[in-house]
């Protein structure tokens, strides 16, 4: 298998390792770019307090 992204001391394996870290992150951040899809769909209501934050003026 000649190296396509990578290359090193672990022969064909580090290619294995860099895509496995590669699809890793790209997972982490389709994860986090769900869960801030919705929380933005929550609904929000700024009168609502939870007394540690207040309204600016």
């Amino acid at each position: 298998m000649p190296p396509i992204l990578a290359h090193g001391a672990l022969g064909p394996y580090d290619e294995l390792i860099f895509l496995g870290v590669a699809v890793a992150f790209l997972g982490m951040m389709g994860i986090s770019w769900l869960r801030s899809q919705q929380i933005e769909d929550a609904e929000f209501d700024p009168r609502q307090s939870d007394g540690e934050h207040f309204e600016l003026e």
